[in-house]
């Protein structure tokens, strides 16, 4: 089957990093890229004008949430993803297999797939490598995601390996039982922090007719060392391959240089939003805690260099009393904000991959973000 998309990219000097143009069948994506996490069909507190606002290019929504509510099937009815959240842009959808892994307890995994009990209402649920095909497929997404098994990267090595086998063997499930001409199917390389066995799975993954490959199971507790490790062997393995590649779960404003280096082109991630929805405002500065008194008679702006509606209009102060008085309006602004400096941060990294200043501006975010 012919592939939906186009990757085109270019070299920058940078170790591994590269300027890329994604083009999908809802749009073009500028790379390296962040996907905002819009769940269950919305990213928390901001509607689709926001996102445009913002910058957004390119969504993720998740098979595993969406399935349950309000289901694939329903969302199919009423005229597909796309339609059903008003988002005109390139959606990727993830299989669930974080999800399933993030329940513990309640999920039981086999070689033919795994069963576990809804968080919603208790039910028992089946998913398989073709029903993830099956579900993403209904969703209409631009890009779907195999179904992968997800473990603790500092497991048992056999206990990795097993899941590293058991996600190939998926993998090839899922492209045989793709039927849509128009959704891309992104391939997943497992591994934990393992070298031999991340070595063994982008190999294996690699050989695979995957539209693009992805890097999973990180960001789950491993150090910061062991993570740019890790991508390095990764990237080392591809090569000069041309698919575009996917961080997954990956989005503190530092690691995005660490990865770009070493290849990576999308990121996705909670963190922007959810720290937000906290009160941390991520600045060119540094972050900021808006629930610290300090902020209280602050008349600024969040941030002086930002152009977004939240720093274009309002306050420190007002942001800081909105969050003490749990008006919801302090979730949408900040998460705007939050948002919007991601967004203008990996525009600002693929202009300094293009100039040759991408290490300096690497240096100045890691510092500001150390503190």
């Amino acid at each position: 089957m012919p592939s939906p998309i186009s990757f085109t990219s270019r070299s920058t000097g940078f170790g591994r990093a590269r300027l890329g143009r994604l083009d999908t069948p809802h749009g073009t994506i500028d790379t390296p890229q962040f996907m905002p996490v819009g769940t269950q069909g919305s990213v928390k507190a901001l509607a689709p004008n926001d996102l445009r606002a913002a910058g957004t290019q390119i969504l993720l929504g998740n098979t595993y949430h969406l399935s349950l509510r309000p289901g694939a099937e329903r969302i199919a009815r009423l005229g597909g993803l796309h339609r059903f959240m008003a988002w005109n842009g390139p959606i990727l959808t993830d299989s669930g297999g974080f999800q399933v892994f993030s329940l513990g307890h309640l999920r039981r995994v086999d070689d033919d797939g795994v069963t576990f009990t809804s968080h919603l209402d208790g039910s028992e649920q089946r998913l398989t490598p073709e029903r993830a095909i099956e579900i993403q497929e209904a969703l209409g997404s631009d890009i779907a995601m195999v179904l992968d098994e997800l473990v603790d990267p500092a497991g048992r090595p056999s206990e990795v390996a097993d899941a590293l086998a058991r996600t190939h063997r998926w993998t090839e499930r899922c492209l045989a039982a793709r039927s849509r001409p128009d959704q891309a199917v992104f391939g997943i390389i497992q591994g934990g922090i393992d070298p031999a066995l991340r070595h063994r799975s982008a190999e294996q993954t690699k050989d695979l007719p995957v539209d693009g490959l992805a890097v999973g199971g990180l960001s789950v507790g491993e150090s910061k060392a062991d993570m740019a490790a890790t991508l390095s062997i990764v990237g080392d393995v591809l090569g000069d391959d041309q698919r575009v590649r996917y961080l997954m779960g990956v989005g503190a404003p530092p690691d995005f240089f660490m990865a770009v280096e070493r290849g990576i082109d999308l990121f996705d991630c909670v963190l922007p939003t959810r720290v937000a929805r906290n009160g941390q405002l991520w600045t060119w500065d540094g972050r900021l805690n808006l629930r610290n008194a300090r902020f209280l008679d602050d008349d600024q702006p969040v941030d002086a260099r930002c152009r977004c509606e939240t720093c274009q209009t309002f306050s420190r102060a007002y942001l800081a009393h909105l969050f003490r008085a749990e008006e919801l309006l302090a979730y949408r602004l900040a998460s705007l904000h939050n948002l919007t400096f991601t967004l203008d941060l990996l525009a600002e990294l693929r202009a300094s991959l293009a100039e040759g200043s991408f290490a300096a501006l690497g240096e100045r975010i890691t510092r500001a973000y150390s503190r």
